[in-house]
């Protein structure tokens, strides 16, 4: 069955696009003294900063504010409950952590609301680049009030791959090299820039033709999903069911290509 709209999912959307602009202000804010922040380990390739800590208290300060009621399921600051149900914001704060602890100018703030498991609407703002990335259901995705449309390429030989390495699990890592080592050989190339909302917009945005990642939180990957539904394209686990909140594999496409892509990544 169709999911269906909720008539508050603009108010919500605009509600989250202030909560990613407070966060986004602070963040580069701290950006220019980044040399002196403190890295702490969430694992052994895995850090945080008070940066990251900072811009999720900013946001559930706003969301609290302005969306009474709503549940927030953070990277940094826990859950309060799960993302598949009631009313529920998913939030990461600072995605693409590494390179902004690094100065690579590829990381973002994520915020989506969803209703009993339906994305309602959804916002990645890129802090160092620049673009406020907005999405509702049913009514298409935009950045900076300019509509977005993936890619009609339809060709694999032309198409750009967007990925993200499993650096925290590496059980799958023989899968992942035998997927790259397939794709290599038949695509125009792959990237990997470090922030898995980032590399979603990109597909909305028909930068990419598609993208994959074998591990996905759902704070990584649910603003980013309906950014790429709305502007026309699919986005499915490995076997072609609707990727789920919570985590897991996720492959994300302009449409034209995603057969193509769930096939070639199965190895069939």
């Amino acid at each position: 069955m169709p999911a269906t709209p909720h008539p508050h999912r603009q108010a919500w959307r605009d509600a989250a696009v202030r909560a990613a602009a407070e966060a986004a202000a602070f963040i580069a804010r701290e950006s220019a003294q980044r040399h002196a922040l403190v890295w702490e380990e969430k694992g052994a390739t895995d850090f945080v900063s008070r940066v990251d800590i900072g811009a999720e208290e900013r946001i559930r300060a706003c969301l609290a504010r302005d969306l009474p009621g709503v549940r927030i399921v953070g990277e940094e600051l826990g859950a309060d409950g799960h993302p598949d149900e009631g009313f529920t914001a998913i939030v990461d704060p600072l995605d693409g952590t590494t390179n902004f602890l690094h100065g690579v100018p590829a990381y973002g703030v994520s915020i989506a609301i969803a209703l009993d498991g339906v994305l309602q609407a959804g916002v990645v703002h890129d802090v160092a680049r620049g673009g406020v990335y907005a999405a509702t259901l049913g009514d298409g995705a935009f950045v900076d009030g300019v509509r977005l449309a993936v890619s009609s390429i339809d060709r694999p030989a032309r198409a750009l791959i967007g990925t993200g390495f499993p650096f925290k699990d590496v059980a799958d890592a023989d899968l992942y090299l035998a997927q790259m080592r397939r794709l290599m050989p038949v695509t125009s190339g792959m990237r990997r820039a470090g922030s898995a909302a980032l590399d979603l917009a990109d597909v909305a945005r028909g930068r990419f033709e598609a993208f994959w990642e074998l591990h996905l939180n759902a704070w990584d990957l649910a603003a980013g999903t309906l950014l790429v539904r709305e502007a026309g394209g699919r986005v499915t686990d490995l076997a072609g069911r609707d990727a789920p909140l919570a985590h897991g594999p996720i492959v994300a496409s302009n449409g034209l290509l995603h057969g193509w892509f769930l096939n070639l990544l199965a190895g069939r």
